[in-house]
């Protein structure tokens, strides 16, 4: 386990037993550690120590209890005293009856009676409440009375009822002709060792389960003046205690409760808390790294003397988990704020993350899509506006090297003016995309309704085959796929046909579509206007079949932005060998330099847009690639898929 300490953005790493390497730095420094159990630390707990509190609670505890027996024996000298009680005990046969005796049978029954009228008449609950009431009404001595109401207070409780009941059916029992026979002569010994044990079970139930409510002053002397909690809770090998501490002075205090660990889910850890004890090993005064040590050595029932938290918090709500796609890759190892490297959860570009908690707005908890078996506690992301403050700050300090940097960057351009128009002219050109700070977008499953196909977009550097997979597309499936029909200022040809090979129209109109933004992508080629627009591939959608497109990456936002739902599918080149064999196979002689920038665009293409792809192709073989968009566009029929939450509101 890796320990960080951090302050102002500084940090220092200990080894894997959490000792950190500079034992001189500052001790007001604040460190989170997880003190979750490692599952190979097997079934070795702590001898339980008990603290000078807890043995004055239990003190306390048994003084009472003598006190009652003291009470119980004076009781029991009082009956003893008694004149009838003397006279019973000096002749102890009388009154006794024994079930087991067998009379002699008559015609009717033991000793001729009728039958059911040699043993003795059972008392019914009602009669027995009638006979008491009776009682009662006919004494004359108000103590009497008293004595006789908590009698009938007694009777009407349940448990008297059911213990009634059952000395009822046992002693209908035990009146039959046949008493049943004991199995061992060691029976009655037997039995009464089975109600002592019996007993004592009981009473160690109890004793656990009564609160261990110190008296007032042992509390307030105990631990300076502050009023403590006793908490037990049970922790399994196989489920983590989910909670981290940070040193404040001399305190241990709970610093995070995790989702998914022993601690959330009893409910009884609350962050703020100071831990004094753990199974009566003291805590206070401790390195969190001890507090680690310990706690990876105890499992099964822990218990905690805390004092509260002072911090008064709202009662935990049931927070609705969200649903986000992460737009950059994270790996806390690299991350020196992480608060606790332990539970850092590391993800790439395009990961779906479920946000469970955002009760910390800088660090989030949150399961990896799929991994959510396999990972017991959640893990620590960035939050959103945390990550975008700090990444604004990365390019705050990259502008102020950047002019350090432009005499390389533009030392083929001789004209600064046209430098300046060229640089803001590409930033128009890409949307802001490099100004836009790339952190989570919240997404939702969709399953596309079976009339209404999700357009397809193949995106990728030229020469990387998404045109040639697209063709082959539209010439096996023609029923199944289609193109859009573009739009052109250019005049038709005799051949053509309008709605059919080309939306033609005018430039006046073109340019008014343009500016209305109902193109998805547009440019000019040989003084004639071309585009392609969302209705052309609406009217396709409406037709039931599915619309191919091959687009430029700065169409893709202008295309998400519509209600077409489109489906992205990268289409990346494989390694430069394998490239120039490919092109080879086509009939073309690449240079090697052509085939580097192509690898290069394709990385730029995926580091600036990657995170609006739905999926990924390398096309190392052109079948293969083929059967795998084919399987990626048949998935759409049977899965749901992710998409962002705004395309479904």
């Amino acid at each position: 386990m890796i320990t960080t300490s951090y302050t102002n953005g500084h940090m220092t790493e200990s080894d894997g037993r959490g000792v950190e390497a500079n034992q001189e730095e500052p001790q007001q420094w604040h460190r989170e550690m997880a003190v979750d159990c490692p599952g190979d630390l097997g079934a070795r707990t702590l001898p339980v120590r008990r603290s000078a509190q807890l043995e004055r609670i239990r003190q306390h505890q048994e003084d009472r209890r003598r006190k009652e027996e003291e009470g119980k024996n004076r009781q029991e000298l009082d009956l003893t005293a008694s004149i009838r009680l003397k006279k019973l005990s000096q002749n102890p046969k009388v009154g006794i009856d024994n079930p087991t005796f067998d009379p002699i049978e008559g015609p009717g029954g033991p000793l001729g009676l009728p039958p059911n009228l040699g043993a003795p008449t059972l008392l019914e609950l009602e009669e027995l409440l009638m006979s008491l009431k009776q009682v009662q009404h006919c004494l004359s001595d108000g103590q009497s009375q008293e004595d006789v109401e908590l009698v009938l207070q007694l009777v009407q409780k349940t448990d008297f009822q059911k213990a009634f009941n059952i000395h009822n059916a046992v002693a209908q029992h035990m009146n039959r002709p046949s008493p049943p026979f004991p199995h061992t002569d060691r029976a009655q010994g037997l039995a009464h060792e089975a109600v002592l044990l019996a007993h004592d079970c009981v009473a160690e139930q109890e004793m656990q389960l009564e609160p261990l409510t110190p008296d007032p002053c042992e509390a307030l002397t105990q631990w300076g003046g502050e009023t403590v909690k006793i908490v037990r809770m049970e922790k399994a090998m196989d489920i983590p205690l989910g909670a981290t501490v940070r040193n404040d002075m001399d305190s241990v205090v709970i610093s995070r409760i995790v989702k998914g660990g022993a601690a959330e889910r009893s409910g009884l850890l609350h962050e703020g808390d100071e831990v004094l004890e753990i199974n009566g090993v003291e805590i206070r005064g401790k390195d969190v790294n001890e507090v680690f040590d310990i706690l990876a050595e105890m499992h099964g029932t822990l218990t905690f003397i805390l004092i509260p938290s002072s911090q008064n918090k709202p009662p935990p709500i049931k927070e609705t988990v969200v649903h986000v796609k992460a737009h950059f890759d994270y790996d806390p190892s690299d991350d020196p704020y992480v608060p606790c490297r332990e539970l850092g959860l590391c993800f790439q570009k395009g990961d779906i993350l479920h946000i469970i908690s955002q009760d910390d707005p800088n660090w989030w908890q949150a399961y990896r899509d799929g991994d959510e078996d396999n990972q017991p506690l959640a893990g620590l992301v960035p939050g959103k506006s945390f990550q975008q403050q700090r990444e604004a700050m990365k390019q705050t300090i990259e502008e102020d090297k950047e002019p350090e940097k432009s005499g390389k960057l533009w030392c083929a351009k001789k004209n600064k003016k046209k430098r300046k128009k060229l640089l803001y002219n590409v930033k128009q050109n890409d949307d802001n995309d490099s100004e836009e700070i790339l952190t989570y977008e919240e997404m939702a499953l969709y399953h596309q309704p079976a009339n209404r196909k999700r357009p397809i977009a193949l995106i990728g550097p030229p020469n990387c085959g998404q045109n040639d997979l697209r063709q082959r597309l539209l010439s096996s499936q023609p029923d199944r796929f289609g193109g859009a029909v573009p739009h052109t200022t250019r005049n038709r040809r005799d051949v053509e046909v309008s709605g059919r090979d080309y939306h033609f129209v005018s430039r006046q109109a073109f340019d008014m579509d343009a500016t209305a933004g109902k193109f998805i992508e547009s440019g000019e080629f040989e003084k004639n206007l071309y585009g392609t627009s969302t209705d052309s591939v609406r009217q396709l959608i409406n037709m039931g079949k599915i619309c191919l497109l091959c687009l430029h990456t700065q169409s893709l936002k202008t295309l998400r932005s519509s209600d077409l739902k489109p489906y992205i599918i990268f289409i990346a080149p494989p390694s430069q060998e394998r490239l120039r064999a490919l092109l080879t196979k086509e009939s073309k002689n690449p240079k090697p330099e052509e085939l580097r920038d192509i690898i290069e665009k394709a990385r730029e293409m995926e580091q600036n847009f990657g995170h609006l792809f739905d999926a990924a192709i390398v096309n190392t073989d052109q079948d293969k690639a083929y059967q795998e968009l084919l399987r990626l566009i048949n998935k759409l029929d049977t899965e749901p898929q992710w998409v962002p939450s705004s395309w479904l509101r």
